[in-house]
């Protein structure tokens, strides 16, 4: 099978985008490894295949491969980068479009100066939908990993995440203890590790270990995840910089119930073909 590819990069998040609506696609968890290896195959940190859409109120389906060959549910810098591949290519003429997911439906639209703008709906919050392991719903709680008790807040962005705040991003054990938050049991199904340093009431550093990816240069998810338990913990403002290693995102959120908006660059990098 031989496939044509866009790699492309959202604040350094990078991907291969495959359309799978014109060209035929079989696209299992080995091939999207291959793909994502970066010796023997193109390198990324996600693969993401661009659908015909499956429902009538919707532009395309939207499917995400991390580098491990999982399939996920949702990535916020693909999210931007999906909107500006169909665009480019002349899928769509529209700015804005609806993007069916695993986890639902987002609305990327582009804005004049070229960045795109994300609605990533409305967090979520409830152990269950997370999922989480919790007896009750709580702004924060206390998670044993390595035996010793970490503070954090859970949440979903249509994908889990284990967001805590550190004094300096810089100094955090993302690479040592992200892997044990990724996997711990707590989470079923895994979860992002999300470390926050808060600079001002509208400014934040991240760092994110993905699950099934690794600590990459930014992850979207993540950014809005830290943001919402910012927020909702009374220490940020509704609108945020949160600076990643790979650049900076905008995040807004007006409360419960309302959708993250994510705000950010998403530019191709180079075309090619590939024999798998």
């Amino acid at each position: 099978m031989r496939l044509k590819f866009t790699k492309m990069q959202g604040v350094g998040n990078d991907f291969v985008v495959i359309d799978a609506i014109n060209q035929r696609v079989r696209l299992d968890a080995p091939a999207a490894r291959r793909l994502a290896d970066r010796h023997f195959g193109v390198g990324c940190d996600q693969v993401l295949l661009i659908e015909a859409p499956r429902r009538a109120d919707t532009d395309f389906y939207y499917r995400i491969f991390n580098a491990d060959g999982g399939e996920v549910q949702h990535c916020g810098n693909g999210a931007r980068c999906f909107l500006r591949y169909v665009h480019d290519k002349g899928l769509t003429g529209k700015d804005a479009i609806r993007v069916e997911t695993p986890s639902g439906v987002i609305v990327p639209r582009l804005e004049p100066d070229g960045q795109v703008t994300v609605d990533m709906g409305p967090p979520q919050f409830e152990p269950a939908r997370i999922p989480f392991l919790a007896e009750r719903q709580a702004p924060i709680y206390r998670l044993e990993v390595d035996g010793r008790p970490v503070e954090i807040s859970a949440l979903s962005m249509g994908n889990p995440h284990a967001v805590q705040i550190v004094e300096d991003v810089q100094a955090a054990p993302v690479l040592t203890q992200g892997p044990l938050i990724e996997r711990h049991p707590r989470f079923p199904q895994g979860a992002n590790a999300g470390y926050m340093q808060l600079v001002n009431r509208g400014h934040i550093r991240l760092r994110v270990y993905e699950r099934g990816a690794g600590e990459t240069l930014a992850c979207g998810t993540g950014a809005c995840a830290a943001v919402v338990a910012g927020i909702a913990r009374g220490h940020l403002e509704g609108r945020v910089r949160v600076t990643t290693h790979g650049g900076d995102l905008t995040i807004a959120w007006a409360g419960e119930r309302q959708p993250v908006l994510m705000t950010g660059p998403a530019e191709s990098v180079f075309e090619g073909e590939i024999a798998l």
